[in-house]
């Protein structure tokens, strides 16, 4: 008498099902999972702009107005603030091409002048809805704040506890 070995249809179709449902389980809570630290990826590439802005405005890299007071500079001017690659960047490449952690960064800086101080503002937005859910803006204030509408955050927005 010969004996079959091997696995019948049943058994591979209930293992297919379990694994299916383990999947089912986890798929989500990797993505969430993920999100989450694109956002802490985008918050933290904020904190170093913002360092960075006050570092490069105190330097005086740049005064449009000839006051002695320096202006911020852009995401180009924060990678390579003497403009010649003499001094350290406070950004990397990444940060300063635009794009980090699934997030873009746009970067606008107004020099002073006219009795007027010097300004930055910049916000971080999702590069598509799985990258992240909250959108962020950062000033010269140094306050990080977002929204979770999926609209562009703004200096109203609710600051970062």
């Amino acid at each position: 008498m010969k004996k079959n070995l091997g696995f019948t249809l049943i058994e591979l179709m209930i293992v297919v099902a379990i694994i299916a449902i383990i999947a089912a389980i986890a798929i989500p809570s990797l993505l969430r999972s993920r999100m989450s630290a694109n956002e802490a990826g985008a918050i933290g590439s904020l904190r170093t702009i913002s360092a960075g802005e006050v570092s490069f405005q105190a330097a005086c890299y740049q005064d449009a107005d000839g006051d002695g007071v320096g202006d911020y500079g852009t995401l180009a001017q924060l990678l390579n603030p003497d403009g010649v690659a003499g001094v350290p960047g406070y950004i990397d490449e990444v940060l300063a091409a635009g794009s980090k952690h699934g997030y873009n960064f746009t970067l606008n800086a107004v020099a002073g002048g006219g009795g007027a101080p010097a300004t930055y503002t910049c916000n971080a937005d999702p590069q598509s809805p799985q990258s992240g859910r909250r959108t962020f803006f950062l000033d010269e204030t140094g306050v990080i704040r977002f929204e979770n509408s999926g609209a562009a955050a703004t200096a109203a927005s609710t600051p970062l506890g």
